[in-house]
């Protein structure tokens, strides 16, 4: 594992979207081409990446905020507001720029694989875009990874 980096076990040219996306039909992308996640592009540029986790969160309980009983009115509680508007956003989102991950772990495609694997346990990531500079070029699964300990042994 020492010698091999991410080019050398990535899926390349992995199916990517736009942000404009439907939910629905990126979902059916996931499926049909049997992957968990698709990497979201601005034109060249990654600008997120949607998983089966930002999928399913649509159907997931939002914890609605705390509202405080003040002078007959209602309060509602600042911290709570921001999440709460994240997550019915996220909840409610027709599109992939609406439910996407924007603050994407991403590595260079010549970084060593435990380099990659040690990064996905510190992240707690399943997969990774591996770019050639700003070019997506690549993704790296936990799978990839296992299969790449295999293949060595």
């Amino acid at each position: 594992m020492a010698d091999l980096t991410a080019r050398d076990i990535m899926t390349a040219d992995p199916i990517t979207v736009g942000t404009d996306l439907s939910v629905t039909e990126a979902a059916r992308l996931m499926v049909d081409n049997r992957v968990g996640a698709l990497p979201v592009l601005d034109g060249e540029r990654l600008a997120g990446i949607v998983t089966e986790g930002d999928l399913i969160m649509r159907d997931v309980k939002m914890e609605f905020p705390t509202y405080l009983h003040l002078l007959d009115g209602f309060i509602m509680y600042p911290p709570a507001t921001a999440r709460f508007e994240s997550e019915l956003k996220k909840a409610v989102g027709a599109t992939v720029g609406d439910v996407m991950t924007t603050d994407v772990v991403a590595i260079q495609a010549d970084v060593s694989v435990g380099d990659v694997a040690t990064l996905m346990v510190e992240r707690d990531v399943s997969r990774v875009p591996v770019l050639e500079g700003d070019k997506l070029v690549g993704i790296v699964s936990k799978s990839d990874i296992v299969r790449s300990l295999i293949a060595e042994g």
